[in-house]
């Protein structure tokens, strides 16, 4: 009878030990924080961006005094931009590992605002308000969110397929999405905002191909809502860190129920949920504190 209720346990429930991880943008904001949730159990994370100060920060620091003695956080420079890049990542992996149990693309970029608001006053002001978004700015941004991913993720098919040699357990990506790609308000980010739903709709095309018998990976999203990152922030501190002021009017001026912006326990919880839940496939967890209740 103990035997049959040890599988309860949270330690095992969670339990990923040893386990390999690659976090792309992982040296600050969402991605660290998905980063210590893994290594601070006991998995091997390498940590992955484009500017190498801030991977080294994030592993002196925060890899320095890991809960687990198994656990480490490993800074690797790469380009998710970049096809070329991205390969040379996935094969300096592989010389290391024999297996990725989890990836997750993170690293992401949200392009320049506008004042929609200017449909208030007519539709020419509207008209020169978005005329004035760049080409290129759209591009940048749908090349790190969306296309991106899917070559991150192509890259490491192998790795991920390979943990499938274990009963039971099958290798996993966790796309970073937003509620930015799921509510009808544009947020002033035209194009971050589609981006993030291409985003949902890639994290549905991969996981119906990557379920495949010969693959075995599967694919799920996490959709936050406003967690303190560079991206929602002034930026980091010298920890990599980035706090977001809340008093009590908080909730009711960004209309969220839970009163709060996301902390780093929510985001370390939806993502080992993810990772360690076998029988969950192609969905997109929304980690946003209700805020979608009151932004539909």
């Amino acid at each position: 009878m103990v035997e049959g209720n040890s599988k309860y346990a949270v330690k095992n429930l969670f339990n990923v030990e040893g386990w390999v991880a690659v976090v792309t943008g992982g040296g600050t904001g969402i991605g660290l924080m998905i980063a210590q949730a893994f290594a601070n159990n006991g998995a091997r994370v390498y940590i992955t961006g484009r500017r190498a100060d801030a991977l080294q920060t994030a592993a002196k620091t925060w890899g320095a005094n890991l809960l687990h003695p198994q656990g480490k956080i490993i800074p690797v420079t790469a380009d998710i931009t970049d096809k070329a890049s991205i390969q040379n990542l996935a094969v300096e992996i592989s010389k290391h590992e024999k297996q990725v149990d989890v990836l997750v693309n993170n690293a992401g970029i949200d392009g320049d605002n506008s004042t929609v608001e200017k449909g208030d006053e007519s539709v020419s002001a509207l008209q020169r308000e978005l005329w004035k978004e760049d080409v290129s700015m759209w591009e940048d941004v749908y090349r790190t969110n969306v296309i991106g991913y899917f070559f991150t993720t192509v890259a490491f098919l192998p790795l991920l397929s390979a943990t499938s040699f274990r009963t039971g357990h099958s290798g996993s990506v966790i796309n970073i999405s937003s509620i930015s790609g799921i509510t009808r308000t544009s947020q002033h980010h035209m194009a971050y905002n589609s981006s993030k739903a291409a985003v949902i709709q890639l994290n549905r095309l991969l996981a119906q191909e990557l379920r495949r018998p010969g693959v075995k990976v599967r694919v799920n999203s996490i959709a936050p809502g406003i967690f303190p990152s560079e991206m929602t922030t002034e930026g980091s501190n010298e920890q990599n860190k980035s706090t977001i002021p809340v008093d009590e009017e908080y909730g009711k001026k960004k209309g969220i129920p839970a009163g709060r912006s996301g902390g780093e326990e929510d985001m370390a919880q939806a993502a080992l949920l993810l990772a360690c839940n076998q029988y969950i496939y192609g969905e997109t967890l929304t980690v946003d504190g209700g805020y979608l209740l009151e932004h539909p």
